[in-house]
């Protein structure tokens, strides 16, 4: 064996301890110490099996352009392939990569980023078969163009610590700001990647935190109703488990603590080699690739309509005023699920009515803002929230002294309307939530909302609704006070299509939505 006496990184030589190469070696080999650190992971997880390795050299694999794929000569007579469909995912080049010469005297490459080397392919190819035409590439962050029309999604991929620069931070953060979305897989479930994933883009998004997606989202059912999931080397986990970081109602930066690569990569055989290893078998991973290459697809325009900037957006500064204004409560939940949304509706109130509006959300801290002056308070959300006791004693003091709150579910998942629920019976512990009732001024204040529309995933799942509207009140000496909408109320406004969204389409929610708001202004 011919020791390796330094390893190339991007700024600096330095030495490598012989006990990486011996670690390198067992791993190739199979024989993994499971107290050892991340370079346990670090083994080739393709299809090709390897031998000992006696001789080892890395260098930064972010300096390297992206590895050749196998191709074929064309023949004379062979026509030319028709160009490529769009891309609809990049495979982000980071890390370190290792040069292998085995007994024969072949060379292996692996690479942090490229350990398992056909799981993006494999995952665009089970994409296709849904009709999904698509294609996919290798991206280089240093000459990469962050434009999500041109590529909407971005694949990291690895085992060991994710490691980027503070302008590589900075311009995926815009990246994902514009409508780009960012999936992070954990190849083997490694903690070493799957904890630094997760601190890199909590770097990108300091305002944010990673929320576990719940089993009702979009993204375990855009396809494959995904209920129940094989996931080896995880105890107890019989539901995906993923978390992201949410850009408005749309998931922006994506996290999979168990690994999706091997299983999309069909080969689950090399991951004997990491008896610490958590993963999707091959076909839990093929659904939920299958749901997330949709939902890539069909929230990428959400992703562009909510990341533009609000012309008139949210107001920092607050002053009194004699319009109306929209005032958006703030919580410790996602609580700016449909950015754009509330101006987009006052704008059409504008021009319908001579209702003075202020084009201006508002936002609000329950904490510490006076809410004498707002008529009018909103509160929205897609996940779970609370309120603390003094929240809980502003809102009831607002409500009791004649406010009215409007609350919307966003998407219409259930997690959040059983917060509602919960944290409403604090507020109001003696009021209990009832059907508005259709002859209700609310539903004709402006237009007549007797028949409305529902999104096709609600029509489905609550074909009793038929063409009623449907929101729940609380009424405080015979005045309603609290209205709540179970299915979304909002995503309407934007006039955007939300694959698998529960609740309103747009004319009805639009025209519901300024029914509320001259409701509120007339009561």
């Amino acid at each position: 064996m011919q020791p390796i006496d330094e390893i190339k990184s991007s700024h600096s030589y330095f030495r490598l301890p012989i006990f990486f190469v011996l670690v390198a070696m067992q791993a190739l080999s199979g024989g993994i110490c499971c107290e050892a650190g991340e370079n346990d992971w670090f083994v080739y997880l393709g299809t090709k099996e390897t031998k000992k390795a006696p001789r080892k050299n890395i260098n930064a694999a972010e300096a390297l352009p992206p590895l050749p794929l196998p191709a074929t000569p064309l023949r004379r007579t062979e026509r030319k392939k028709p160009p490529q469909p769009d891309c609809l995912v990049g495979k982000v080049i980071w890390g370190e990569s290792a040069s292998f010469t085995d007994t024969t005297g072949k060379a292996l490459e692996i690479a942090d980023w490229n350990l398992c080397p056909t799981d993006t392919q494999k995952f665009v190819e089970n994409s296709r078969a849904m009709d999904l035409k698509y294609h996919w590439q290798n991206t280089n962050l240093n000459d990469f163009h962050y434009d999500p029309k041109k590529l909407p999604a971005l694949l990291f991929s690895g085992v060991r610590t994710l490691k980027l620069s503070d302008s590589h931070v900075q311009a995926l953060r815009d990246y994902v700001l514009n409508g780009g979305m960012i999936i992070c897989d954990s190849i083997a479930g490694s903690p070493y990647f799957y904890e630094s994933a997760k601190n890199v883009f909590l770097r990108a998004f300091p305002e944010s935190r990673f929320r576990t997606i719940p089993a009702d989202h979009p993204v375990y059912h855009m396809i494959v109703d995904i209920n129940k999931v094989t996931c080896r080397g995880a105890k107890g986990n019989s539901r995906p488990f993923m978390e992201g970081i949410y850009v408005g109602s749309r998931i922006g930066v994506l996290v999979s603590k168990f690994g999706l690569g091997c299983g999309w990569n069909r080969n689950t055989e090399t991951l004997k080699q990491l008896p610490q290893a958590a993963y999707y078998d091959t076909n839990s991973a093929n659904q939920i690739g299958i749901d997330l290459a949709a939902y890539i697809v069909g929230y990428a325009e959400v992703g562009l309509v909510e990341g533009r900037p609000e012309v008139f957006g949210l107001a920092d500064q607050k002053r009194p005023t004699d319009e109306f204004v929209f005032a958006q409560i703030k919580h410790d939940g996602l609580w700016n699920v449909h950015p754009g949304a509330a101006t987009a509706l006052l704008m059409k109130l504008r021009r319908y009515t001579s209702v003075r509006v202020n084009l201006k959300r508002v936002g609000i801290d329950l904490q510490q803002d006076d809410l004498s002056s707002y008529p009018f308070l909103y509160l929205t959300g897609l996940d779970n929230f609370s309120f603390s006791p003094r929240e809980v004693s502003a809102l009831q003091q607002y409500l009791n002294y004649g406010g009215v709150l409007l609350v919307n579910n966003g998407l219409g998942l259930g997690t959040f309307d059983a917060a509602v629920r919960r944290e409403l019976r604090k507020v109001l512990p003696d009021v209990s939530l009832q059907p508005v009732s259709t002859n209700n001024d609310l539903y004709s204040s402006l237009f007549d909302v007797s028949n409305v529309r529902y999104s096709p995933s609600l029509t489905k799942n609550k074909p009793e609704l038929k063409n009623q509207p449907y929101l729940l009140g609380a009424t405080i000496d015979g005045d309603l006070r609290v209205i709540y909408s179970p299915y979304d109320l909002e995503a309407g406004w934007l006039e955007v299509y939300y694959p698998l969204m529960r609740g309103y389409e747009s004319v009805s929610s639009q025209r519901l939505g300024m029914n509320i708001i001259i409701y509120v202004m007339t009561h």
